[in-house]
């Protein structure tokens, strides 16, 4: 068994002002998805488009933020948020749905691309591929703050948790920030300059994640106010399969309709 380093949540203190871990790490994922992408653009020769892409990259993160915390709510615990709506504003108690954050980002970003006359396949493949730096850095906030733990496990990295019990519990955040933040922007920046069809990038990384996600939920302990769906079938895994499945069809729909580019 491993020790827990029972990390401070709180970087710093102004009087009522908290500097958090977790909200730093928003704004680090910030950064390195802006300069990822900056990059990115001047290696296929748009550097002409880079103010646009700092403007894409805000709007998408403030849809993902009002997304995140909005999926938490509504996705997890819809009965106490509904009957207490002015808790959805108390951010600093925690709750963020990377789901409900990817369909805020999306929302926001397509609205933003439309308006600007944009290519939307294209920018979600650009933005992708930095995504999963995000999900890194996202997962180590989780680590810090002590949340989002696995179930019991006797395995010798196991973990005590401050609000997860007496047992050794399975390290899921550090599971995911590897597989899923790690691993997958390996894998997207590996592919960057594939000759693919728009949306190709997007589609597979809904599909990748999807899966590593769905499989990590069965040692995760379930972050729901409703029993499981058939009884073992947690809400997270019920939005990976909606994401995979859309990934698919998108896949799909890219490679039999576009020609590469």
């Amino acid at each position: 068994m491993l020790t827990y380093p029972n990390f401070d949540p709180v970087i710093i203190s102004i009087g009522p002002l908290q500097i958090r871990w977790y909200g730093l790490m928003y704004i680090v994922s910030f950064f390195c998805a802006l300069f990822i992408a900056k990059r990115y653009l001047k290696e296929i020769g748009l550097d002409e488009k880079i103010h646009f892409l700092e403007n894409l990259l805000f709007y998408s993160f403030l849809g993902l933020i009002i997304g995140a915390r909005l999926g938490f709510c509504f996705f997890y615990y819809p009965d106490y948020f509904l009957a207490n709506p002015l808790e959805i504003l108390k951010v600093w108690k925690g709750g963020m749905s990377f789901h409900g954050g990817l369909i805020g980002a999306l929302i926001a970003g397509f609205a933003y691309i439309k308006k600007s006359k944009e290519n939307f396949l294209f920018w979600a493949d650009v933005v992708v591929i930095p995504a999963p730096l995000g999900l890194f850095f996202g997962r180590i906030g989780n680590f810090i703050n002590g949340e989002i733990y696995g179930k019991p496990t006797d395995l010798p990295w196991g973990m005590i948790f401050p609000d997860g019990g007496p047992v050794p519990r399975h390290p899921v955040q550090l599971y995911e920030s590897i597989t899923t933040g790690l691993f997958l922007f390996l894998i997207m920046y590996s592919i960057r300059h594939k000759s693919l069809p728009a949306g190709a990038k997007f589609g597979l990384f809904l599909v990748l994640y999807g899966i590593f996600r769905f499989m990590f939920e069965f040692i995760r302990e379930p972050a729901q106010s409703f029993p499981l769906f058939f009884g073992w079938m947690t809400m997270g895994q019920v939005l990976c399969i909606l994401m995979v499945s859309f990934g698919i069809t998108l896949l799909y729909l890219v490679f039999s309709r576009q020609k590469p580019v």
